[in-house]
């Protein structure tokens, strides 16, 4: 007896489930476990930081053509993944990982600031990031002076010195490297550069008995700084062409790296309403204290470390009394350590409103509630554990699209 039709279709679909889904573009099963995205990330993370050439991070045009063909084919395989079933939380671990791929896309198609920025170059750094991550691009192999006591121990020398012996080749490529036309950039990434001779000088003046080889590597550092700076200014005159990147692109990065549901235009007339707002805001508060003396700038050391630690005390007193958000133990030590020392001047904007009333800043540092927050309870999540690539932290995202959506 010849079996029905639909007892056929039974088995064929039978056969087919037990195959499994698979990509279209490979014919391979697609992955469908949270476990795989997590192996994925963690190789997507290799792939992303450059090849390194005996301990040099390669920008060239041909590195960064073969990453850039390379790209492709991540950027495929994460299509392939199946997330259904997956729990929210590790849906949106897939589209934060979907949108640093983008955000490396980006850098290839639109920014490229290995070729166009000269603060690309820039590697030692004297502070540390208010963020999760230093803002903007960066070459890989950060030096973080601000992490290092002086006079610097034997071991703190050993890991100080191969960052500070990688920069003058870093910035022999650079010159092959930088090809950009992009007037502001140029000019402000040399003022970067210029900043970075500056933290080299002060950094040889304190090594103090920390050995001739170290000693050797800041002066070659610096020596290669100082010839940098003096190409870029030999450049500067030739450099006439914009830096923006367009709103089409602003508005590309906004929504698949960034993940925010806005574009140029929205966000403009979002600005202009929180200006209008401020200041408003602004003169309601001039005219009702308008008989107040001016308020002066601070003065000493000593009225200094009273008044700034007075306005963090009186910043967490007022979160506690109203309740805004949970008080852990970590925050109120997180903003003090920050307050700083006095410095006579001349100090940039926000350094003078701090320098006549140390309250108001005391806002803005919820950066270190976060920071002291991801050391102290690191996120679950392998991928949302250390700092998101590309600055998708700025928009802190919590809930995405389903998987598929671009």
């Amino acid at each position: 007896m010849t079996p029905s039709r639909p007892i056929g279709l039974i088995v064929a679909a039978a056969l087919l489930l037990g195959c499994g889904s698979r990509d279209p573009t490979t014919s391979q099963p697609r992955p469908t476990r949270y476990a795989d995205l997590v192996t994925f990330f963690t190789d997507w993370r290799t792939f992303q930081r450059p090849k390194l050439i005996h301990g040099i991070p390669d920008y060239t045009k041909a590195a960064m053509t073969a990453q850039q063909a390379e790209l492709a084919n991540w950027q495929r395989r994460l299509a392939a993944f199946d997330t259904t079933g997956w729990s929210i939380p590790q849906q949106v671990d897939y589209h934060l990982v979907r949108a640093e791929l983008n955000g490396l896309d980006f850098d290839h198609r639109a920014l490229e600031p290995w070729a166009r920025n000269p603060g690309f170059y820039v590697t030692v750094f004297t502070e540390q990031s208010d963020q999760p991550a230093r803002e903007g691009p960066f070459a890989y192999g950060a030096v973080e002076l601000w992490k290092y006591s002086f006079p610097l121990e034997p071991f703190a020398v050993g890991r100080l010195e191969p960052g500070i012996r990688a920069i003058p080749a870093l910035l022999v490529q650079a010159r092959r490297n930088l090809t950009g036309n992009a007037a502001d950039l140029w000019n402000y990434g040399t003022k970067a550069i210029q900043q970075q001779a500056a933290d080299l000088a002060q950094l040889a003046s304190r090594l103090g008995g920390a050995g001739a080889p170290l000693a050797a590597a800041v002066s070659a550092a610096k020596a290669a700084t100082d010839s940098l700076l003096t190409w870029l200014e030999a450049q500067a005159p030739s450099k006439t062409g914009p830096s923006g990147i367009g709103i089409a692109n602003y508005d590309w990065y906004l929504k698949r790296v960034q993940l925010v549901p806005y574009t140029w235009q929205d966000e403009v007339t979002l600005m202009q309403r929180e200006l209008a707002r401020a200041t408003t805001s602004l003169a309601f508060e001039e005219q009702a204290h308008a008989r107040l003396p001016l308020q002066t700038p601070i003065a000493s050391a000593a009225e200094y470390d009273r008044r700034f630690n007075a306005g963090v005390t009186e910043y967490m007193k007022f979160l506690k009394q109203h309740d805004l958000l949970t008080i852990r133990d970590d925050m109120e030590p997180a903003l003090r350590a920050r307050i700083g020392s006095f410095s006579p001047g001349p100090r940039e904007f926000f350094g003078e409103v701090d320098y006549r009333d140390p309250e108001v800043m005391r806002t803005h540092g919820y950066h270190w509630f976060d920071k002291a927050r991801l050391a102290r309870d690191p996120h679950p999540s392998p991928v949302r554990r250390e700092a998101l690539l590309y600055n998708i932290f700025n928009t802190a995202p919590r809930a995405m699209p389903p998987a598929g959506r671009s």
